[in-house]
Formats: structure tokens, sequence, C-alpha cells
């Protein structure tokens, strides 16, 4: 018996000291996993929410739940969106329903914790794409972008080797697709490195081509923030960024618009603003044979470049 009261005093007291520890170390987030309406999420905020911004990170998994947990502890409720690659979504991002983003638009703008009018996409590289799409077909329901490494076009599906060889739309609604650049897909040259960043500036230099494909920045309602490295090896974000820039102008509008650029920074600049170094370089399996890719910049440029971009993403969400 004594030995039972003393093994049940030491679980008392280790509960106790979970329980303290716990006080300490709990910073108030409530991760959320969703799977109904026809969409899946992680959705983060805190208990005492109510009537906040929010910000949908396109892509989900560990980019968007890290983020979506950074916005949640900041005082914004964050929904981290997937949309392939898990049982129950496709497998490939071709031809994909602007329908399923709309649905979780649609869901979050009705929780309690949020603002309706002030729901933000973020994405990163083709996400951005999406993100700019979104934004501008669902105006009434997205109220401004933070595009990092942006497009100012919408990609055919084959710019990706591991999506199917049949041409087709990377994105559709209503059944139709979002109109694209048709690009072959990408080939290993003489050289054992990918030359991506020639690939899609390539792409670029149909003009007509570009026009029908442009994503009508002029149709969101509300600030946009485009994040790139002017040293992006991947593929021109810089020079995109600045075509966005061009049509925002060009048809005068209305909301706050800032193409910040980043010297001595390249691709991966969405990435923990913490993390000191990440990869320098990517892969690609092209016909059964892995090739390399450069991301571009640095360690101290990408980390640099990162420290500035959370504390502009956090002003960015401060003025709306």
């Amino acid at each position: 018996m004594k030995k039972v009261l003393l093994g049940l005093a030491s679980l008392g007291i280790l509960v106790l000291g979970y329980k303290v520890l716990d006080s300490f170390l709990f910073d108030g987030v409530q991760a959320q996993q969703i799977n109904e309406q026809g969409f899946q999420a992680n959705y983060f905020t805190q208990d005492a929410f109510s009537n906040r911004a929010a910000v949908v990170l396109v892509g989900g998994g560990q980019w968007g739940d890290y983020w979506a947990s950074e916005f949640a502890k900041q005082g914004y409720a964050g929904l981290s969106l997937p949309y392939v690659g898990r049982e129950g979504l496709p497998k490939l991002p071709e031809e994909i329903e602007l329908e399923y983003f709309e649905k979780a638009l649609n869901w979050l703008k009705n929780q309690e914790a949020v603002d309706a009018d002030k729901i933000i996409i973020m994405g990163a590289s083709r996400n951005a794409e999406l993100s700019l799409i979104l934004a501008s077909t669902f105006p009434e329901l997205v109220g401004g972008v933070i595009a990092f490494a942006p497009s100012s076009v919408s990609w055919s599906n084959t710019v990706l080797p591991y999506n199917s060889d049949e041409l087709k739309a990377s994105w559709t609604y209503k059944g139709n697709p979002i109109p694209f650049i048709a690009m072959e897909k990408l080939q290993a040259g003489e050289s054992e490195m990918l030359n991506t960043l020639g690939y899609w500036s390539e792409g670029l230099k149909d003009s007509l081509a570009v026009a029908q494909a442009s994503i009508p920045i002029e149709k969101v309602k509300g600030p946009v923030l485009l994040l790139s490295g002017k040293d992006d090896k991947v593929w021109p974000a810089a020079m995109m960024a600045d075509m966005l820039e061009v049509r925002s102008k060009a048809y005068s509008f209305a909301y706050p618009f800032e193409n910040i650029q980043y010297e001595n920074t390249g691709h991966m600049i969405s990435s923990n603003p913490d993390q000191k170094e990440g990869p320098r370089q990517g892969s690609m399996n092209i016909q059964g044979n892995s090739y390399p890719f450069e991301f571009g910049g640095s360690n101290e440029g990408d980390y640099q470049a990162k420290q500035d971009i959370r504390k502009r993403i956090m002003q960015f969400l401060q003025q709306l």
C-alpha cells in the first residue's frame, strides 16, 4: 500500500508539474482539422478570437501549418489549405477546380473568429499564381493577396514534369479552363543542371499568349503584397512581379500595391524566417532521371530577406 501511495504521489507531482509547465508553454493556439463541405484544411485560432483578419495558406502542408500557426499567435486566424496529394483530393495539380477554394472561403467567412471583409490569400511560386487567380476570381470573398515569388500569368499543367503529358489547364472554374500559356514539358539539356529560369522566361516571350493568360490583378478588391528575389533562378519572379505592377497601374488599381524585391535572394523566401540555412538546389525527375536545378540567392541573402518579409507581412495585416 505504501508503494502504491508513493506511486500515486509521484504521479500527482508529475501531473502537477506538467500542468504548470504547460501553463508556461501553451501559446493559446488551437488547431482544428476540417474535412467538411467539400474541402480539407487545418484551421488555427485562439479561444478568444472574434471578428479577426484571416489568412488562407494555399497549398497547406508543413509550410501552411507553420504560417497559419504563426498568424494565430499574432492575433489572426489561419487556414492551411491543401488541394492535392491527400486522400479525397486530386493526385496532380492540373484542372484544379476553383470551386474547391470557393467552398473553403465561404466556410471561413462564416466563422465567428473571422472578419469576412478581411480574408487574405497567401501562396508561394505556383501557389502564388493560384492565390492571385483566386483573389481576382472571388473579389467578394478575398480582401487581399500576399504572393511570394509570384507569377503574372497562368501556366499549363505541362510546366510540371510529373503531371500528365496531355496539355491541360492548371485551373478551371465552372467547367471552363483559366486561360494559360501552353508549354511543352521541360527537357534536360546537355548540361546536368536544369535551366528552369530559361524555360519559364522563354514562355513569357510569346506576347499574344501572355496577353491571353495574364492574371487580371485589377479585379482584386484589396491590397497586394508581392515578394520576390532578384536572384531567383527557378523562374523570373521579379520580372513577373513587375508585369503585375505595370498592369495594376494601367488599370488604375485602387488599393495599396507593394512590389518588394530583394538582392542576393532566390526562390525560397517563403520558408521559416528563422531558418538561417536551407537547400540551395532542388531536383526534378524527367523521363526517369533526376536532374538538379538551382534556387538562387544565398543563405545570408535569403535569411535577411525572410527577416524583413516577416515584418512586412505583419505590417500588411495590421493595416487591413
